[in-house]
């Protein structure tokens, strides 16, 4: 029942409210002065669930007539992780108010980069959950 409800609440819509498509935007603005110069979108998507983790993701989605390489995203983990616009903590913390219950946010961190195509590039956001 509680993977259920949980997985109810992650829909594409409730995703793109904790984590709007403008935020790669405010990224690269506050990283380079400019958000046209950004290389790729960020979009949050869900993976699923245990007992004990929420697996979502960070994609990484290369912008037309821009490059993805690894070597641009590799370090992203550490970035995100502390990056104020990011606000990952945010992301977590509205998502431990929105299971109402159903489940607690206890921890959570993210992953190694993975390059899941040439113009898609995956970072795991693992959520851990307690009763």
């Amino acid at each position: 029942m509680k993977q259920e409800a949980i997985d109810a609440l992650f829909t594409p819509q409730y995703l793109q409210k904790i984590f709007p498509r403008n935020r790669a935007d405010e990224f690269f603005e506050a990283l380079l002065g400019d958000a046209d110069e950004g290389a790729y979108d960020i979009s949050l998507a869900y993976q699923g669930c245990s007992d004990t983790i929420i697996e979502l993701e960070l994609q990484l989605k290369e912008r037309p007539g821009h490059c993805l390489a690894c070597n641009l995203t590799q370090g992203l983990p550490t970035v995100f992780s502390r990056h104020p616009v990011i606000n990952l903590k945010k992301v977590v913390e509205t998502v431990n108010t929105d299971l109402n219950g159903t489940a607690r946010c206890t921890d959570w961190s993210l992953g190694y980069t993975r390059q899941k195509t040439s113009g898609l590039h995956a970072i795991p956001l693992s959520i851990t959950i307690e009763e």
